[in-house]
């Protein structure tokens, strides 16, 4: 058996296609996967890391700093893209086309319909960007972490199976917890607060935080702070990182022990983020980043506000209302345990293997 997956761009896409591809694997062990990326992003480094071959494709979006430029690069690159993958699929000869959202999965799962193909595509987000909308008209099963999915795609190809995260997040994270205050150098004596903009960091976080130095020093609370990699430099060098009770970190290597050790989580609102605090089950409040397409993110949070299972702040307003809130949120022990409550009852945590299993089912001879 042969299966492709298609996509990436941010660790958002890659981690969970690696989850559905370990997945599939240990259903089908002898499977063959070959995962087709984009030319110099992430999954081309990230995917032979944990041990899968990967073809790029040179396709990239638009550059808003270089509209003109981009109008004429391209569209040439999306039909050099097309060839590539027609080229790729003919050579491999999937059984089943797994697209995870990414540049790289629209000219791949384009050809794989048109080569007769079998499509699944893993929708990662409340609200559908364009090309998986698009892509879903032909696609045999379409993966979702919510519900009323069916505004953007055919109902009967709709799979409720959530996002895939990794197995460490959702494993015995109560008694990890003297583990993870020790690696990070914090206390049992007062609640914690982390702070993650996703891999990189968000710069919005960032200055909420610096801009709060004065309500976090007085406040009996300790705060473990990702600030990214490329923001550690400017940050670690306000007020706010020199307190006592602020640990500061450009990357947390180990998720699990920093969900652990936290009482109440901020974040942005991610498909990937949203499906580990999911399964994490802490009180969060989310700031939706501004600067995706369609918003999704917004969506994304909103489809936990609606169950009463996360905070939802601005990002224009972050700066001001962020860490009050999040303070709050730590005195209120009510309204912590009806968030925690609530968002562990939308968590997924088959959602690789249920996945796997979709994709199987595509398969005429497995």
């Amino acid at each position: 058996m042969k299966i492709v997956i298609s996509g990436g761009g941010t660790g958002g896409h890659i981690y969970p296609a690696i989850a559905i591809a370990n997945a599939i694997r240990v259903l089908h062990p002898n499977t063959e996967i070959l995962f087709i990326g984009a030319e110099g992003k992430m999954e081309m480094e990230k995917v032979p890391q944990a041990g899968y071959a990967i073809e790029g494709l040179p396709i990239r979006g638009f550059d808003r700093s270089a509209l003109l430029k981009s109008a004429f690069t391209v569209p040439f690159l999306l039909w050099k893209s097309l060839r590539k993958a027609r080229r790729i699929l003919q050579q491999f000869k999937p059984d089943v086309a797994i697209g995870v959202g990414g540049y790289a999965s629209g000219p791949t799962l384009r050809v794989a319909s048109r080569l007769g193909i079998p499509t699944l595509i893993q929708e990662q987000n409340a609200f559908a960007g364009l090309t998986n909308q698009l892509l879903g008209k032909r696609a045999a099963k379409i993966c979702v972490a919510y519900e009323g999915m069916e505004q953007f795609f055919p109902k009967a190809t709709l799979r409720l199976t959530g996002n895939p995260v990794r197995n460490d997040i959702a494993t015995d994270l109560e008694k990890k917890k003297a583990t993870a205050l020790q690696y990070f150098g914090l206390s049992a004596n007062s609640p914690i607060i982390l702070v993650f903009g996703g891999s990189l960091g968000a710069r919005t976080l960032n200055e909420a935080l610096a801009n709060n130095s004065s309500l976090l020093g007085t406040a009996k609370v300790q705060v473990l702070w990702q600030a990214g990699k490329i923001y550690i430099e400017k940050f670690s060098q306000t007020e706010t990182a020199r307190l006592p009770n602020v640990v500061i970190m450009p990357f947390i290597d180990k998720m699990d022990l920093a969900y652990a050790a936290a009482d109440v989580i901020i974040g942005r609102a991610g498909a990937l983020t949203i499906a580990e605090l999911c399964l994490v089950g802490k009180p969060a409040i989310l700031v939706p980043s501004p600067n995706v397409s369609e918003d999704h993110q917004t969506k994304n949070a909103v489809a936990l506000v609606t169950k009463d299972a996360a905070i939802l702040v601005k990002d224009q307003e972050a700066s001001t209302q962020l860490i009050p809130k999040a303070l709050a949120l730590l005195q209120d022990t009510e309204l912590r345990a009806r968030l925690a409550s609530q968002i562990k009852l939308l968590a997924k945590p088959n959602a690789a293997e249920d996945i796997a299993k979709e994709v199987l089912e595509l398969v005429k001879n497995p």
